[in-house]
Formats: C-alpha cells, structure tokens, sequence
C-alpha cells in the first residue's frame, strides 16, 4: 500500500434537501442569508455565507430526477445549522422573529451551561436550526 500525496480535502459546503423552495429560501434569509429572487423557483439554489462557506439546496425532487434510489430521511431531520450571533440579545431577537413569522421554535432561548446564549428553531422541513452567542 502507498500513501497518497493528495492534499486533505476542504469542507467548504453542506447540501440541504428541501421540500418547498420558496419556503425554505424565506426562512433563511430571515436568518440572514441572501439568495437572488428568482432562486425561489429552481430546484437548485446556494449561497456563500461568511466566511466563503456554502450552502446549498435542492427540491426532493430534484434529486429524486437523478438518483432513483434516493428517499427523504425517516423522521424528518435532514441536517442540521447553527448561527453565531454577535450577542446574547441577538439570539433572542432572531428567535422571537422567526418563531412570530410562524416557525416552530424548539429550544427558547436559554443560558447554557457551556458558555453560550443558545435558542433552536425548525426550518420547514423540519431540520433544527440553532442561533447562538457567547455569554458575557
């Protein structure tokens, strides 16, 4: 056996499977990501966040068209973000934001035993999105 010379490959992106596009894009960019308008209608769509890092959707459908095998997850959970906020009120605010545009929130928001102002909120397909600051 040789070893490989190849350089380590670099985590720069996670794919989310999405069941309703437009849904998906307007809870994230309620939690400040930026997607042009008409993303809302393809089955594809990303963004770079902060830090060069991307994110990347796809309807069910889509990837359904080119991979025969594929099924939706059971129980829901596809993956999982969090969000570091720049304060403690922040965490706050963004959960009292989207849990008032209709987004089922999961953890209210908390101090941690870890050091960290800490709230979830689901996305629409179900995927637990965590908003956290570090505490004074």
């Amino acid at each position: 056996m040789t070893s490989s010379t190849s350089p380590t490959p670099t985590l720069n992106a996670i794919s989310i499977v999405v069941d309703d596009m437009a849904a998906s894009l307007a809870f994230y960019r309620a939690c400040g990501l930026e997607f042009p308008d008409d993303a809302d209608t393809a089955p594809h769509a990303e963004t770079t966040a902060a830090g060069g890092f991307r994110i990347l959707f796809d309807t069910a459908a889509s990837l359904a068209a080119f991979n025969k095998d594929w099924s939706p997850a059971p129980g829901g959970q596809r993956i999982s973000l969090a969000f570091e906020c720049a304060t403690t009120a922040d965490v706050d605010a963004r959960y009292a934001a989207l849990t008032t545009a209709g987004h089922v929130g999961e953890l209210e928001p908390f101090d941690a035993f870890w050091g960290q102002r800490y709230a979830t909120v689901k996305d629409p397909n179900g995927n637990g999105i965590d908003f956290y600051a570090a505490l004074g």
